[in-house]
């Protein structure tokens, strides 16, 4: 049980790592869109590679950090039963929602954009706007990440939901514990 609970401390900790690294996008995208704004209503100046940039740069964030997303989980849940509901029917409830909803979904995201992410990566596709920015094949390539990132951080939801239904409940990390929603604004930058 040590190791799993290992496994899962570790994908925590790249889900932390590569969320806590691109959120600073978000300050990017932000001076980007500035600088964009002013440009064009002030000095009536416009690059479209800038335009891309901003817009790539929101993708990449999103699809990077959506596993971190769930690491604290930040993403959209029914809390009607869920919240007052004990540990272990959170467990279970996670345990069966990782291998019935999240793993085929994300299965089923790397399926389909397998093909378009080799397919741009074969011919270097690049922006459709004229004088737009080149490597959008790098982008494309997110949606892998996205898929594998979320899969591996499902992975550690269910770990501890085994860890807790075998009574091993002591063994979860902290970052992922039940009831610990600001686990993670506690913990020092760069734990698990």
């Amino acid at each position: 049980m040590r190791f799993l609970a290992g496994i899962a401390a570790s994908i925590c900790a790249v889900n932390l790592f590569i969320g806590r690294t691109f959120a600073w996008l978000s300050l990017g995208i932000v001076v980007v869109c500035f600088t964009v704004v002013v440009q064009r209503y002030l000095f009536s100046v416009s690059h479209l590679w800038m335009q891309d940039l901003y817009v790539w740069l929101n993708g990449a964030m999103f699809t990077a950090v959506a596993g971190f997303a769930l690491l604290r989980n930040d993403h959209v849940r029914v809390d009607i039963f869920y919240r007052p509901a004990r540990v272990r029917t959170k467990a279970w409830s996670d345990l069966i929602g990782v291998f019935l909803f999240l793993l085929p979904f994300t299965w089923v995201v790397y399926q389909y954009s397998m093909p378009f992410v080799v397919r741009a990566w074969s011919y270097r596709e690049a922006s459709a706007n004229v004088g737009g920015m080149q490597g959008l094949f790098i982008l494309k390539t997110f949606i892998i990440a996205f898929a594998v990132l979320l899969a591996l951080q499902g992975l550690a939801m269910a770990i501890r939901s085994i860890l807790v239904l075998s009574g091993n409940e002591q063994l979860v990390p902290k970052s992922i514990q039940y009831g610990s929603d600001q686990a993670l604004s506690d913990l020092p930058k760069g734990a698990a």
